[in-house]
């Protein structure tokens, strides 16, 4: 027999809770965390555990399910590309609550990092790859660009990669379910070259790419194709710096140069609004052709060099909290110096690959790949390998950011 919430009524005829409310679930692979509010009317006793299941057609919630003492509640063996729903029942002495509403909807994924494009040991490379972030290895092919560049840069959401550059104004994409060639989206208002890798900002809906050796930002709606569209300024003209965001709210840019000025300064944007740059704070030193990465509360910058006159790349790595405007702090060391090199990023790891060095070898490029736990300061450990020697590739993820 039902009680007054729809749960169940003991055989004492005592009360089960009422349902958890707010369910919201974040995928990943082949999971999904699953969050919730717990019911404030607990029944005759307190609340003993909450049972998370997940649906693919929205009626039959028996595609996964685990159980947990409180908020999230990650339930796994998913499968990937597949969307689903979830819903929660609060569970105490005397039964099961009635079914929390059911959560938007959400599609579990692969973590994957990609690089494309970029300048390798004899030409401009139009070469995709991928890793798969949780684990480490090497490179994998995904596809191709349209055509082969360099100085490229990457964004985009959990859905799609979104990428330009090579002194050029035309945007394509990728779809992170289907591996193969990349896709028209659209123009830029201007050329994108010699940005920089990492020079972009995006949450779930929106990616904002600065124009290179200008002070222009710009954005695109990342589920429909089109041209760029005007969003604010950087606070000067501005080439070879790095972005980094959180699928919260805020994208950050850092470091960079204005002919052979370097500079120290980082900037914000809130994504989800037009408008120019706010004075974040400093990092600790000028650098230029450094990349970024970061989770949904850490923003990790690494490599790089002082300024163009001396071109000695650094092994430096330092970080932010998003949330919190200040100065960066010291984070560890990258396994090798680099600059020219792409990063992306999980709400777990940071990955920064490629990139060139001063020894010489290869024409002072190289295919390492470093990679470190955004949560937990110290040094990198090496990742694996691209296929070659490249720099100035446009890199992203379907998880920067905490959006996985």
């Amino acid at each position: 027999m039902a009680n007054r919430n729809g749960g169940f009524i003991g055989t004492d005829g005592l009360d089960a809770p009422d349902p958890p409310t707010a369910v919201t679930p974040t995928g990943g692979n082949a999971s999904v965390s699953v969050a919730f509010t717990a019911p404030t009317d607990t029944g005759t006793s307190a609340i003993t555990g909450f049972v998370a299941q997940v649906s693919t057609d929205g009626t039959n919630y028996s595609a996964g399910s685990n159980t947990g003492s409180s908020s999230p509640i990650v339930v796994s063996s998913l499968t990937n590309g597949t969307a689903a729903t979830a819903k929660v029942w609060a569970i105490n002495a005397y039964g099961t609550s009635a079914p929390s509403d059911a959560s938007a909807s959400f599609t579990p994924a692969s973590v994957l990092g990609l690089v494309a494009g970029g300048d390798n040991l004899y030409s401009g490379s139009d070469t995709i790859e991928y890793f798969s972030i949780p684990s480490t290895g090497n490179a994998t092919d995904w596809g191709n660009l349209i055509a082969a560049g360099e100085a490229f840069t990457g964004g985009g959401n959990s859905i799609r990669g979104l990428f330009t550059g090579n002194s050029s104004n035309v945007v394509q994409f990728i779809v992170y379910a289907t591996e193969g060639n990349a896709t028209d989206f659209g123009d830029a208002t201007g050329t994108n070259g010699y940005a920089g890798g990492t020079s972009s900002a995006s949450n779930t809906t929106r990616a904002v790419f600065a124009r290179g050796s200008a002070d222009v930002l710009e954005y695109y709606t990342i589920g429909t194709e089109g041209n760029g569209t005007d969003f604010g300024n950087l606070s000067q003209s501005n080439i070879q710096f790095c972005g980094m965001s959180s699928s919260s709210g805020r994208g950050i840019f850092a470091g960079g140069r204005s002919g052979n000025t370097s500079f120290n300064t980082i900037e914000y944007i809130t994504i989800a609004n037009t408008g120019n740059v706010t004075d974040f704070g400093d990092m600790n030193q000028r650098l230029v052709r450094l990349a970024g990465c970061s989770s949904a509360t850490r923003g990790v910058m690494g490599g790089g060099h002082i300024d163009s006159a001396s071109n000695v790349p650094q092994t430096t790595i330092d970080y932010i909290t998003m949330a919190s405007t200040g100065d960066a702090t010291d984070f560890g060391d990258l396994t090798q110096a680099r600059n020219n090199h792409g990063a992306f990023s999980s709400s777990v790891r940071g990955v920064f690959a490629g990139g060139g060095d001063v020894s010489g070898v290869s024409g002072g490029k190289v295919n390492t790949v470093d990679y470190i736990t955004i949560a937990s300061t110290g040094n990198a450990t090496d990742f694996g390998d691209l296929s070659t020697v490249r720099q100035q590739m446009g890199s992203t993820s379907n998880a920067h950011g905490g959006l996985q």
